[in-house]
């Protein structure tokens, strides 16, 4: 093997090597997958949710599998969204493996300013609010330009409600 093919078997043996090791972290690195929460304060009250409506993003974690992600999130009327695109397309299809996962087991745990709130991840795809909170996530990352609810009946944006559980 040439100095070309040693280089790139060591590059795939570094970058396997940090997303195994990202499975032990406490929590995702970036948008890299970690492992489950190992720290934060678990909160039992339901919080007023207005207070993530300006918040890019937060940390959220599957119980089953206990991996944890970063992810956007909406919030409308005291209620929050987590959503997935992209469900239809192939990179999506290989990628996100975390909303099957959720509609199996919607048991989660969202992370936000170390404190942590267990959850039930619920999908939606038939919620009078459904157009208010497509408005709100074209608001805060599609530059205004709006998201059509076709968009959620069609299967190409999952909207997972977290509620209390």
């Amino acid at each position: 093997m040439g100095w070309f093919g040693k280089t790139v078997t060591a590059v795939v043996i570094v970058v396997l090597a940090f997303f195994l090791t990202t499975r032990f972290t406490d929590g995702p690195i970036g948008v890299v997958t970690g492992g489950p929460f190992n720290t934060g304060q678990v909160v039992s009250d339901e919080p007023d949710w207005r207070f993530v409506k300006d918040y890019e993003i937060v940390e959220f974690q599957l119980l089953e599998p206990a991996r944890s992600r970063t992810t956007w999130i909406v919030e409308h009327d005291g209620r929050i969204f987590i959503p997935s695109g992209y469900m239809l397309s192939t990179v999506g299809k290989i990628w996100k493996q975390w909303p099957l996962q959720a509609e199996k087991d919607g048991r989660a745990i969202l992370r936000v300013d170390d404190k942590l709130y267990p959850r039930q991840l619920i999908r939606i795809t038939d919620d009078p609010a459904l157009p208010a909170v497509l408005a709100e996530l074209s608001r805060k990352y599609a530059s205004g330009s709006q998201i059509p609810v076709s968009e959620v009946s069609r299967g190409s944006l999952w909207v997972f409600e977290l509620v209390q559980r």
